[in-house]
């Protein structure tokens, strides 16, 4: 029997649904909901696109490192890390030791049409979004590829919310 871990991450590209299916995770398991991007733009006082516009992305980055190391000494959290956070090796080998991670994916275009609605993405701020994407989720690939994939393109969220549960309660057997 697996040892079961203290908490549930959800990584994977923005616009994949990692912070909506977050709260319906949470609901399901009784734990509370980290999203880490809002954490990070609240102790900063600002918002994630200025982060990136007036301090750079290594400063961003290393706000992600700091809250991997700090979230992982808590117990019961679905944390819904941002898109880049698990791309550092570093901050997946830590976070691993006390979390199952679940990769949610969605195609390029899917993803396009979701995080258009939600604007201020730094990384898409480019006259091509779609081709971006397509080239962050290249590079990300094998990053990605280390977590169990969850698939989230037409799906309801509380259904994948649901779909992780099952994984989760199969992994402890």
């Amino acid at each position: 029997m697996n040892e079961k871990k203290q908490n549930v991450v959800l990584t994977g590209f923005m616009g994949t649904g990692k912070t909506t299916v977050g709260r319906f995770l949470a609901a399901e398991l009784g734990y509370a909901l980290v999203d880490t991007d809002k954490l990070i733009a609240q102790r900063a006082g600002k918002p994630i696109h200025l982060i990136f516009k007036e301090d750079g992305e290594a400063v961003f980055r290393d706000w992600e490192a700091q809250l991997a190391a700090e979230l992982t000494r808590q117990k019961q959290l679905v944390i819904a890390t941002g898109g880049g956070m698990l791309v550092s090796e570093r901050n997946a080998e830590i976070m691993q030791e006390a979390a199952d991670i679940f990769c949610l994916t969605a195609s390029p275009r899917e993803i396009l049409s979701r995080v258009q609605l939600s604007g201020n993405r730094p990384l898409l701020d480019t006259p091509k979004p779609l081709e971006r994407i397509k080239e962050l989720l290249a590079e990300r690939e094998a990053a990605y590829g280390r977590f169990t994939q969850i698939k989230t393109s037409l799906k309801k969220p509380q259904r994948i919310a649901k779909e992780i549960v099952k994984a989760l309660q199969k992994s402890e057997k």
